[in-house]
């Protein structure tokens, strides 16, 4: 086992998958409005935190990840591991005295920034490589260190004259990795890896105080995830196996983790383990101009709410973080021909052909024309013939209902309709066999638009009554 820089193509296998997991790294790093002061940033970093055992013991976070996946190496293969995390960087903000001393201070205020105290994220990697026969039986264990540093950035105004200075301090944390594989009984030559990283830092909350998650912090591994990718050889998914695997795969423990596949589509040599759910080959949208570190960002809206902060806002996201600051100049400098790019994005399209018999995919394989989760791709069923009874009394398009709808709850602007009277348009059948009527609200004014466009609202029977006189 060594730990060396990885080979150039191992490197240019990573590339693309490390897109990927820069975006799981500093997924929820900082959230609109990117303002320290803002409530939801002051509970920091939710994904991936694995805490120092001392911690660990006493709340119901982790200490460790447990990764398990199917591999099927060829001769001589061998595994490259790298652990990624954050290392958090507790800043402080000190202003500048006459005395050329300096004193620390909530704020300092520049011309465009507010500069505050802050939990800055160092990106941290563990890398290793070794062969694949070296992980049977016991396995291999792998420790590292990642030390303490402090060190200080002077903070300049407009003319060049030194105002104050950041202060940044980090704990010392250690880890360790363990690798171990197992062959598995069947036809195929098949191995179960087991992947742990596990904190071993030797830090105990301070004694008389009440464990605090904030101390904790500088001592954990923040975001932490995998990548590993064999030389020669492939993983098998652990979200679509193949039939004969199925059983296997669900025999595998992951815990606090994920793997997928990750890189380019098509290939089976890398995955990704990481703290958050993810398909198989995850990908960065084309149209995402940078990374907007808010959890299940949605670039348009995030990008068009960022450029309405007010000034006073900007400014002090910009002295929040440097991320924070560049997702600011991003918003303001994004042309609006960028920003319509956003407003959405078609994946695929198919040529119309007139041919009734459907089409082929991108693997030539004939589809229908109608999908099989489209009520319509059953003739067995006629949105516009289809009854249902309600109350011994048959419902179907035309029909009078009176709405009920606090059965369910399953829209709060639904309790608004309670006891209104309206028109069935159509009785559907959904894929899990359940039935739903469409229906217009009497008196509506929008009701022939929603005619139209085919916007109904919709109700399962046992939420609609039959009125006495259904005129």
């Amino acid at each position: 086992m060594t730990a060396p820089a990885f080979a150039p193509e191992t490197e240019e296998r990573l590339a693309l998958a490390r897109q990927v997991a820069d975006a799981v790294l500093f997924e929820g790093y900082v959230l609109y409005p990117y303002r320290a002061s803002a409530a939801k940033n002051r509970l920091r970093w939710q994904f991936g935190v694995l805490v120092p055992p001392a911690w660990g013991a006493e709340c119901e976070e982790h200490d460790f990840q447990h990764t398990e996946c199917l591999m099927e190496p060829r001769a001589e293969a061998s595994l490259a591991v790298e652990v990624r995390f954050l290392h958090a960087r507790r800043r402080t903000v000190q202003r500048a005295l006459p005395d050329g001393g300096f004193e620390t201070v909530p704020e300092l205020h520049l011309d465009d920034r507010v500069l505050v105290p802050w939990d800055e994220g160092a990106e941290e990697r563990v890398e290793l490589v070794a062969p694949v026969a070296q992980l049977t039986g016991d396995g291999i264990e792998f420790p590292f260190r990642k030390p303490a540093v402090e060190d200080t950035e002077p903070v300049l105004d407009a003319t060049g004259r030194t105002v104050g200075r950041l202060l940044r301090r980090s704990a010392e944390v250690t880890g360790v990795v363990r690798l171990s594989a197992s062959e598995l009984d069947g036809p195929y030559r098949v191995l179960r890896l087991t992947a742990v990283v596990e904190n071993t830092t030797p830090w105990t909350p301070p004694e008389g105080r009440a464990a605090d998650r904030d101390a904790a912090l500088p001592h954990s591994l923040v975001a932490t995830h995998l990548l590993m990718a064999l030389s020669n050889g492939s993983f098998l998914s652990m979200t679509d196996p193949p039939e004969w695997a199925r059983g296997a795969v669900a025999a595998c423990r992951n815990l606090h983790t994920w793997p997928v596949l990750a890189g380019e589509p098509g290939r089976a040599d890398l995955v990704l383990s990481s703290p958050i759910i993810l398909e198989d080959h995850p990908a960065i949208a084309p149209e995402s101009l940078g990374a907007l570190y808010d959890a299940t960002e949605i670039d348009e809206i995030l990008a068009l709410r960022t450029a309405a902060l007010t000034d006073a806002e900007k400014r002090e996201a910009r002295g929040t973080d440097a991320r924070a600051a560049a997702v600011i100049d991003l918003a303001d400098s994004m042309p609006a021909e960028v920003l319509e790019r956003l407003h959405g994005a078609v994946r695929g399209l198919r040529e119309i052909t007139g041919e009734p018999d459907g089409f082929p995919d991108e693997f030539g394989v004939t589809r229908p024309d109608t999908p099989w989760w489209d009520p319509a791709s059953d003739a067995g069923f006629d949105p516009e013939q289809d009854r249902v009874m309600v109350d011994g009394r048959p419902v179907g398009k035309g029909s009078r209902v009176e709405l009920r709808p606090g059965l369910r709850h399953t829209d709060a602007q639904d309790l608004f309709l309670q006891g209104s009277t309206a028109t069935v348009e159509a009785v559907l059948h959904d894929v899990d066999g359940a039935v739903h009527l469409a229906v217009t609200v009497d008196g509506d004014p929008g009701a022939d638009i929603r005619r139209e466009q085919g916007r109904y609202l919709y109700f399962q029977p046992d939420e609609v009554v039959v009125p006495e006189d259904p005129r």
